[in-house]
């Protein structure tokens, strides 16, 4: 029988082992489920690789004799090598692995089990990207599902590069990796709303075309900006929102609160107005002689409302303080101005009690026409 020896102190030596290492100090996530094997077995050949482990199941260690050495300290590695594997799996999955007694046997297991190239899931790569909208996402996580998507596209379809024992110096493999990269750009541009359509033009317009981190960090500033400016309009809505509300609201002539109000007069039943502005109680302050129906309201009516609503106009001298030429002179300006139907006779003795001038009212407004469409003039003619 062999000598045992301890397991060797050299920490770069493949069967090194720290004392703190055990069978859970490995776990790769997500697990192991069938349908991510290429990303699980980059993440599980990189744990490895950080242990110094990966040379126990790429194949490039043999296993040792029983008579050698080392075999003692292969076997402690094996055994967390395994163990580390099982427990980066499901638990489907890990049923089927627990019985193989190599590491290597699992890991040749699992590679044979689950192929390399998914050309089935390459289609449904290829047609997720061309798809993909940033919609009503943010532009992080639209970004973030876009790179999702293009690292595990380039696991199936990595770049190839050049394995010949003579390296080639042309340029082919270089600008193939930058054609792949200037795809991933024009997509992801692509995939952006329209907000950022000026962004997207000046970025295609670059020469060298930026990359995929630059382009995104381009975009993240830009969305940065149209978010600001829409803070400014809102906050300047607000403002003016606020100051509609704080102005006085007038009610034009001719308005909709007329004969469409709730509003009904106690003395003659109609509706639109009260008994304070009733023309059949009051009178109209417009008094047209050729309106018969305005004069039969005014034959009764008093304006309480007008300081000197009619001025009548006789035919002494010292009521009137005019002399006949200026009264001529009046009347006829009167005449002109439609306030005061032709007379058939200028005897100003008999007009005296005929002929009635609405004068302006206390408050200084002029007086309106009198010969509006309707039976009755508007209400908004009465100030108040």
């Amino acid at each position: 029988m062999p000598p045992r020896v301890a397991p060797p102190e050299n920490t770069d030596s493949v069967f090194f082992v720290h004392p703190s290492e055990g069978p859970n100090s490995v776990t790769v996530t997500p697990s192991l489920n069938g349908s991510n094997y290429l990303a699980w077995n980059r993440s599980m050949r990189r744990a490895l690789g950080a242990k110094n482990k990966l040379a126990f199941v790429d194949g490039s260690m043999p296993i040792p004799d029983f008579d050698d050495l080392n075999r003692q300290a292969w076997e402690r590695c094996n055994h967390l090598i395994h163990s580390w594997i099982i427990n980066s799996v499901s638990d489907p999955i890990a049923q089927t692995l627990v019985f193989h007694e190599n590491c290597i046997d699992v890991w040749l297991d699992l590679q044979e089990r689950f192929p390399k190239v998914d050309r089935i899931r390459i289609a449904n790569l290829r047609t997720s990207i061309n798809n993909l909208k940033q919609g009503s996402k943010s532009v992080l996580d639209y970004f973030t599902e876009m790179k999702m998507l293009w690292e595990e596209l380039n696991s199936h379809r990595p770049v190839p590069s050049c394995t010949c024992a003579h390296q080639c110096r042309c340029a082919a493999m270089r600008d193939a990796r930058n054609f792949r990269l200037e795809d991933q750009v024009i997509q992801f541009l692509t995939g952006l709303n329209n907000e950022f359509a000026v962004a997207k033009t000046q970025i295609l317009l670059m020469d060298p075309l930026p990359s995929i981190n630059k382009v995104y960090s381009l975009i993240v500033q830009e969305d940065s900006n149209n978010q600001s400016l829409i803070s400014v309009d809102d906050d300047s809505n607000v403002l003016v929102n606020a100051s509609d509300v704080r102005k006085p609201q007038y009610r034009g002539k001719g308005s909709a609160n007329g004969k469409n109000s709730n509003r009904v007069c106690t003395y003659c039943g109609r509706n639109g107005h009260t008994v304070e502005f009733c023309y059949a109680k009051h009178g109209h302050p417009n008094v047209n002689k050729g309106n018969a129906s305005t004069k039969a309201y005014n034959d009764n009516a008093t304006a309480p409302r007008f300081a000197n609503s009619v001025t009548e106009v006789g035919n002494s001298s010292s009521s009137t303080g005019l002399s006949q030429e200026k009264y001529d002179q009046l009347i006829s300006l009167l005449q002109q101005a439609n306030l005061v139907p032709s007379a058939p006779s200028s005897n100003p003795a008999s007009t005296s009690n005929s002929v009635s001038v609405s004068s302006v009212v206390h408050d200084g407004h002029s007086p309106h026409d009198a010969s509006s469409a309707g039976q009755y003039l508007p209400e908004d003619d009465w100030f108040g």
